[in-house]
């Protein structure tokens, strides 16, 4: 039941962001900036599933930070709760990790660190479980950024982006990290730069605050961005799934 991302339209796609067992946003990667938004983030995703969402982008944050999983009881419970597919990352760094989360019925799993650290990993990832590895570029000034965006590196991540394309990954999810959380809106030249220079989707992540935005990105399908990740504007009220579900549906009856 793994997702698509293919086709001439756009999957908007509910983020939910694990801390200790609760569905929290930051801000800019920071672990200090946190809100929390629900202490139940089971319920959030039947909510997200309930209002039409086709996929969920599900984050351990404890574990990006720690570099294994922390949030496995919860990732379970979410997962037990919906039937629609979910994509995941967060201080996955191990073959064995991935296959216990394939397991657990996850669909899909979202390399970062270790896809920059391990070329060797990335590759055997892909091998072994085709189609089901994503990797998540966070970028800082164009730049790749790892360990929960603690680090900062000089490759560039259209660089990067490049070699997780030859190496088998099945789509990349974009995220400039300083509009994370801070609904200043998806940076659109550089998703759009990196979409271009790529063959496999692109997801965009990081900034969305308004309907505008959605639209923004929704426009750019043709360069082979295939996704829209929400998170802060959805749990803040600025942007309605239901709403920005039935504008692509819209879309994509005009195309």
């Amino acid at each position: 039941m793994t997702a698509k991302y293919n086709g001439d339209s756009v999957m908007i796609i509910p983020a939910i962001d694990l801390k200790n067992g609760n569905c929290v946003r930051l801000k800019q990667g920071e672990m200090k900036k946190e809100t929390i938004f629900s202490y139940h983030p089971q319920q959030v995703a039947q909510e997200w599933e309930n209002m039409g969402a086709k996929v969920l982008h599900l984050i351990d944050l404890d574990g990006a930070f720690k570099g294994v999983p922390q949030n496995k009881e919860v990732i379970k419970k979410i997962r037990q709760g919906i039937s629609i597919p979910i994509q995941l990352g967060g201080g996955i760094r191990s073959l064995e990790t991935i296959e216990e989360y394939i397991a657990m019925g996850i669909d899909r799993v979202i390399l970062g660190t270790i896809a920059y650290q391990g070329k060797e990993f990335l590759s055997k990832a892909c091998s072994k479980f085709p189609g089901r590895i994503m990797v998540g570029i966070d970028a800082r000034e164009g730049k790749v950024a790892i360990k929960g965006w603690s680090e900062q590196t000089d490759l560039p991540a259209i660089t990067f982006a490049r070699r997780c394309e030859k190496e088998g990954v099945a789509a990349i999810i974009y995220t400039d990290i300083k509009r994370d959380g801070m609904l200043t809106g998806i940076n659109v030249s550089a998703t759009q730069m990196i979409a271009r220079e790529i063959s496999i989707p692109v997801i965009a992540s990081g900034g969305v605050a308004t309907i505008e935005d959605v639209l923004n990105v929704i426009s750019l399908a043709k360069d082979g961005i295939k996704g829209l990740i929400i998170g802060r504007a959805l749990y803040d009220g600025s942007v309605d799934l239901s709403e920005a579900l039935q504008v692509v549906k819209k879309i994509g009856k005009q195309c």
